[in-house]
């Protein structure tokens, strides 16, 4: 009876002390993204209230100031994977493909991001509804109708590509040159993404920064989202 007893008490105490652990690791997630999201809605407010600011007209021309034909060709590849139907095609066939090799969880996930992502984002260029680069203060090399803040091109490859940046890291063997040609590839096409759009003089660069702060913010809450439904499915299974 007192080993049952000295047993139990010992499992309350250690159900407890776990909750407390989980209480703590929480508290920088949270103080995490409630930074995060008054920032974005601090820089979402200006953007509305301003075409462009100062410094955006500074960075935009200093960017553009590298006039080199290959140059031009490389910003304009960069962002190809953003244009028109190409992001639907991307992620439905990397979808199927993770259905394929039986990742039904991660295709759920990845449409959840990327889905979630481009309503948001359409979301809050209706919202805030700033217009794009003016041709008479940078070069705009292609004319669009669309809203400018947030990029949807970055948002796009945020959840997309950063996405495939979770996958090769949790799924692909450490050590292995596929794991490494994935992180380095989904990881230079997110930083490379945003002075792309403000090269072409399709984005102000605080639309390029807004579209990396929410995007990045969305994709955390997915990928945490999805880690607890594993959790979750993990622990029914047991």
């Amino acid at each position: 009876m007192r080993e049952r007893k000295s047993a139990s008490v010992a499992n309350g105490k250690g159900g407890a002390s776990a909750k407390v652990r989980v209480g703590r690791d929480a508290v920088p997630a949270q103080v995490f993204y409630g930074s995060g999201l008054l920032l974005f809605a601090a820089l979402a407010a200006l953007a509305h209230l301003y075409a462009h600011f100062a410094w955006d007209v500074a960075i935009a021309r200093f960017i553009q100031s590298f006039d080199r034909p290959w140059i031009f060709a490389s910003m304009r590849a960069i962002s190809i994977f953003g244009d028109g139907w190409m992001p639907y095609v991307l992620t439905a066939l990397t979808a199927f493909a993770l259905l394929f090799f039986g990742l039904k969880r991660e295709a759920g996930a990845l449409l959840l991001c990327v889905g979630g992502g481009a309503l948001l984002n359409d979301l809050l260029k209706f919202l805030v509804a700033r217009p794009r680069p003016a041709a008479d203060l940078i070069k705009v090399f292609s004319a669009l109708d669309s809203k400018s803040f947030p990029s949807g091109h970055v948002m796009f490859y945020v959840s997309y590509f950063g996405f495939l940046f979770f996958i090769g890291y949790a799924l692909l063997p450490r050590g292995a040159l596929a794991r490494r040609l994935a992180l380095w590839g989904a990881a230079l096409l997110i930083m490379l993404i945003g002075p792309s759009r403000i090269y072409l003089g399709a984005h102000w660069p605080s639309d390029v920064l807004g579209a990396y702060l929410i995007g990045g913010l969305w994709l955390g809450f997915t990928l945490n989202l999805h880690r607890r439904h594993k959790e979750a499915a993990a622990k029914l299974r047991a």
